[in-house]
Formats: C-alpha cells, sequence, structure tokens
C-alpha cells in the first residue's frame, strides 16, 4: 500500500490550518482551523474488507509538570509517550481518499460528536463509518470550558516550551474484516489493539509541527 497528502509533504510541516493551535507573539498560542488533512491511497491488497486510518503523536512529554509552564522548558530527552489525534475506522476498501476538512474543521469546544459519523462520496453513496476519541479527551478533563469526549481528529498543539520537534503519523491498515471489533466509546489505544490479528498491509506518512517560536521558523515545509 502507499499514502500520500496534499496537505503536507512526507516529513514536512504540518501546515497551520490543519493544526489545534498556532503560535501567537502575545498569548504563547491561539486556536487555529484544525482541519483534518488530505489524505489518498492505493495498492490495497486483495480480500481488504474495511480500512483504518490512525493519527498520533510520539513525541508528548509523558510527564506533564513542565509543559506550557512560564519559565520553563521541556526538554528534548524527556520521556515521551503517545497521544492520538484521530481513529477511523470502518472505512470502505473502495474508498481512495479524504478530502481536507471533510471531518474537522475548526475546533469544536467540548468535542465533536461520535462514534458514527457519515461519508458522502462524489455518486451520492452515504457510508456510515465510525471515529474513536482522541487523547484531547483526557487533556481537556478538568477545563470547564473545553471539557468532554473529543471524537475524530483534532490537530497537533504541542507544549510552546518544548525542545522537542513533535512528528504526526498517520497510518492506514487493510484489514480483513469489514468493522474493526470495537464497541460504543473507543479510543485510539482500543483501536490499535483490535487491529491485531487482521491487518492485510498498511502504510504511513508523517509530518512535524511545533509551536515552540525558537524552533517553528527553523522548520521546513
Amino acid at each position: 500500500m502507499n499514502i500520500w497528502s496534499d496537505s503536507f509533504t512526507e516529513g514536512g510541516l504540518i501546515p497551520p490550518e490543519c493544526a489545534f493551535a498556532v503560535i501567537d507573539p502575545k498569548s504563547h498560542v491561539r486556536l487555529s482551523n484544525n482541519r483534518n488533512p488530505h489524505l489518498a491511497w492505493d495498492d490495497v491488497p486483495a480480500g481488504t474488507q474495511s480500512l483504518v486510518i490512525l493519527c498520533h503523536d510520539a513525541d508528548v512529554p509523558a510527564d506533564g509538570t513542565d509543559v506550557n509552564k512560564e519559565g520553563r522548558v521541556v526538554p528534548e530527552g524527556a520521556k515521551r509517550t503517545d497521544f492520538y489525534h484521530w481513529t477511523l475506522v470502518d472505512i470502505p476498501a473502495s474508498l481512495k481518499s479524504i478530502a481536507e476538512g471533510q471531518f474537522s474543521d475548526m475546533v469544536t469546544p467540548h468535542g465533536k460528536s461520535g462514534p458514527n459519523v457519515s461519508f458522502l462520496v462524489k455518486n451520492g453513496t452515504e457510508h456510515q463509518l465510525r471515529q474513536g476519541v482522541n487523547d484531547y479527551t483526557g487533556w481537556f478533563a478538568r477545563d470547564p470550558a473545553m471539557a468532554g469526549d473529543y471524537y475524530g481528529y483534532d490537530g497537533p498543539c504541542p507544549p510552546w516550551n518544548d525542545e522537542r520537534v513533535h512528528t504526526y503519523v498517520f497510518t492506514i491498515y487493510a484489514l480483513d474484516i469489514p468493522e474493526l471489533p470495537v464497541d460504543g466509546r473507543f479510543t485510539g489505544q482500543e483501536a490499535r489493539l483490535g487491529l491485531m490479528g487482521h491487518i492485510l498491509d498498511e502504510a504511513r506518512i508523517f509530518g512535524i509541527y511545533s509551536l515552540n517560536p525558537e524552533i517553528a521558523p527553523t522548520l521546513s515545509t
């Protein structure tokens, strides 16, 4: 399988319009357009019954003590963990692409609804897909203005004081089953476990992003 994006190049900068936040000189960050990027793929193997897309950031600090704190930094060598930004499952094997902004456009306080989501293709056919909750669900849990279940895509928002550039990996999986074996509200981690034993092939593309004003200007598109 192959996967690519018209929104960003392999290893290049995730565009600000596909991020949850951008740099603001006065307040460190402000909310951005939060559009899911365009993705397209081909060479889906014979026997594929459905597809799954996962997006995760493997560079999130495991300890949030210094995150976004004045006068502190998150050092490059700090321990890191996964943070899931998008889990999209039960994608029809016949589907070949997703348009930018098709599943997310602007930040939705308290999160977008889910898990069921409709997908309309050019010929008018409507497919029912499912999206898991992303890890902003836990991040905003104690913020009354933002708390909720964050289904679907929500883009990059790395700590503005992090010395490490964050990497966002979009992986597509071809499965031998029509529906992923997860029920109701599910997470990226639970979806990944549900993939086990059903993967026929997979492909990935990654982009980078930073909100650190000392690092972001050096990143290439």
